[in-house]
């Protein structure tokens, strides 16, 4: 009789612990949810269980039942940004979830100068800390996981934006946010998904990577490190694709310096990214994107193409790129500790191009195109129409070269947005080039104060050997 009883139990315990509602650890408490959209909610459950759902803000009731593999899902609609809310889901069990707001959500990606936080070092967000409780700003942060096969959940948790929760959240997302908060007056849900070293194919889905290529070809230089993953896919797998039924506004991405050795791919490389997940999510959402900082690597020109290359993607429809060069005050030190002014350039990007707020610029110059006129080599430029200044007596990291591929530092008149650039030993200029190199850092910018973008009017051969 013991044993019967015993066996009732445990019929008992296990079927009412496998009947209970569960939800993926991005549906939570605190959590922000995209305003004006149709939103899913989903999770798993007894086969057959019928799940109910009501949202607070407008009190309407949805339901779906759980289909043969424990799995649910319902569409709500929310509303204009407000909160906070609650939503309630009723099942076997009852869950309410509580404090949410709704807004704007961006995944902020990439790696270390992403990742960089508080408790890396950038202790200037302590200067925040007072103000956190004046802005609606929710954190979730997932932990570095790696899967060789795509997952359905993390281990991240949705969390008000104080001065704890700050601490070991990305700077550069933070200040992206904050920004966006203050521009917009709408709660702002910040996605930290990021891990410092990391190269771009451990983001990019690993069948997209091995059946290209070019692309399997690049990823072989990635080395094994005990640090972080090299593997194609490993952080797609575990640290994107459990968010793909999350709708989000749009992406913000810093990384690069970790496929500087494969220049040549990384264009193809991020394109690759970038539409593998704006598929995953069924959204063309905007990808704005921070092109690396001067640096002094241990090959030359490396750093240059891989910027070269980040360029190359603008031509991807809905994407942005800021340009930091001036920045920097260490061109020994991979993390620029200016975060503050990296997550406004990306903010401003976010402001006009998405949320169509009129800013005086929000983008650097960009060479457009070269025309050659006596001894002179005059430029034009795209994102130049405030003017052009030099800062300081003479140009930096400017040089012109004619057929012989000799370069030498060049003089600069400006008209409005052109550069007339020339040197009394070039009589027959046919290439320039501005900050092309891995530590360069220039000194000409538009009228509002933000720098050129590095460039080189030539496609000649790179020098890529070590530094002696």
């Amino acid at each position: 009789m013991k044993q019967y009883l015993l066996v009732g139990i445990l019929f008992l315990f296990t079927a009412t612990s496998y009947a209970k509602i569960r939800l993926p650890n991005i549906l939570g408490s605190n959590m922000v949810l995209q305003q004006k959209s149709t939103t899913k909610l989903w999770g798993w459950a007894e086969p057959g269980e019928k799940i109910k759902i009501t949202t607070s803000w407008d009190n309407k009731v949805s339901e779906n039942v759980a289909d043969g593999n424990a799995k649910w899902q319902i569409d709500i609609q929310t509303p204009q940004a407000g909160g906070p809310y609650s939503i309630t889901l009723q099942g076997n069990n009852k869950i309410v979830l509580e404090n949410i707001l709704i807004g704007e959500v961006w995944v902020c990606s990439g790696q270390s100068n992403m990742e960089w936080s508080y408790n890396q070092g950038i202790t200037s967000i302590k200067d925040e800390f007072s103000q956190l409780n004046t802005r609606n700003i929710r954190l979730f942060n997932i932990p570095k996981t790696t899967s060789q096969t795509p997952r359905d959940n993390n281990e991240g948790n949705w969390s008000v934006c104080d001065s704890n929760a700050i601490k070991n959240f990305s700077a550069v997302g933070y200040y992206f946010g904050k920004h966006l908060n203050e521009d917009l007056d709408v709660p702002i849900g910040l996605i930290g998904s990021n891990w410092g070293g990391t190269p771009a194919e451990v983001w990019t889905p690993e069948e997209l990577v091995n059946n290209n290529t070019v692309l399997k070809e690049g990823a072989t230089n990635n080395k094994p490190t005990a640090w972080w993953p090299v593997s194609p896919g490993y952080a797609y797998n575990a640290m994107i694709a459990p968010l793909v039924n999350y709708k989000i506004a749009g992406t913000i991405w810093y990384q690069g310096e970790s496929n500087k050795e494969t220049a040549s791919t990384y264009t193809e490389l991020i394109n690759t990214m970038v539409g593998s997940w704006r598929k995953a999510w069924n959204k063309e959402f905007p990808f704005y994107y921070v092109q690396i900082a001067p640096f002094r690597y241990e090959r030359h020109g490396v750093g240059a193409l891989l910027r070269e290359a980040q360029a190359k993607n603008l031509t991807t429809k809905n994407t942005g790129m800021v340009v930091i060069s001036d920045l920097v005050t260490d061109t020994l030190n991979i993390h620029p500790t200016n975060k503050k002014d990296v997550g406004l350039r990306l903010a401003n990007l976010a402001l006009v191009e998405t949320y169509g707020l009129k800013k005086d610029a929000h983008k650097s110059p960009m060479f457009k195109s070269l025309t050659i006129k006596d001894k002179e080599a005059i430029l034009d430029f795209d994102y130049a129409t405030s003017g052009l200044v030099l800062k300081g007596d003479q140009p930096k990291e400017l040089f012109i070269a004619g057929a012989d591929k000799v370069f030498y530092p060049a003089t600069v008149k400006i008209k409005g947005n052109q550069l007339l650039v020339s040197n009394k030993q070039v009589k027959a200029p046919v290439a320039v080039r501005y900050q092309f190199s891995n530590t360069g850092i220039g000194n000409i910018f538009t009228k509002n104060n933000l720098p050129m973008a590095p460039f080189r009017t030539d496609n000649w051969e790179i020098d890529t050997s070590p530094l002696k």
